[in-house]
């Protein structure tokens, strides 16, 4: 794998750093803002974002997705309060230390089979979760900045801290 199985972890919990902070930037306004009809308002995307990470990874380590298991969770997430997603985002930053901790360069390398696309198990960990951090926190910037955060900036979307004062 290109990444070491440390460096990895370190960009999930870098991922997970950002999402907590910049889904503390959510308020009355901004939490229900949903783009169209048709798209997830703020607090749907933390419902799903409580999911994704480690619903992608447990498949991947198990090398099977749990449908039930998924939907379980996803119905549990649907009355949880912003402060409750938050606290179980970041809760993902030990979760994915656990989980990938004791897996080897041969399990990174091993084969897969999910969702009908053949691939590593490293592969898929990287492009499904870690890219699924990094495009979905992308979302969540873009909403809070439509709903106005004007003051939200780079450092805030790639670093999860707000920008130094000018």
């Amino acid at each position: 794998m290109v990444l070491t199985n440390a460096e990895l972890i370190g960009a999930l919990q870098h991922e997970v750093k950002i999402l907590v902070h910049l889904a503390g930037k959510l308020d009355a306004t901004s939490v229900d803002y949903r783009p169209t009809a048709k798209q997830r308002s703020s607090i749907e995307l933390l419902r799903y974002l409580t999911l994704m990470g480690p619903g992608l990874l447990s498949a991947a380590v198990t090398g099977t997705f749990d449908r039930e298991a998924w939907g379980a969770k996803a119905k549990a997430a649907e009355s949880k309060s912003l402060a409750e997603l938050i606290h179980e985002i970041e809760a993902q930053k030990t979760f994915y230390a656990d989980t990938l901790g004791p897996l080897s360069d041969a399990d990174f390398r091993a084969e897969l089979d999910m969702f009908g696309n053949k691939t590593t198990r490293g592969a898929f960990i990287v492009n499904m979760v870690l890219g699924g951090h990094a495009a979905y926190r992308t979302q969540l910037f873009c909403y809070l900045k439509a709903c106005g955060r004007e003051e939200l900036g780079t450092s805030n979307l790639w670093r999860g801290v707000d920008p130094t004062p000018a």
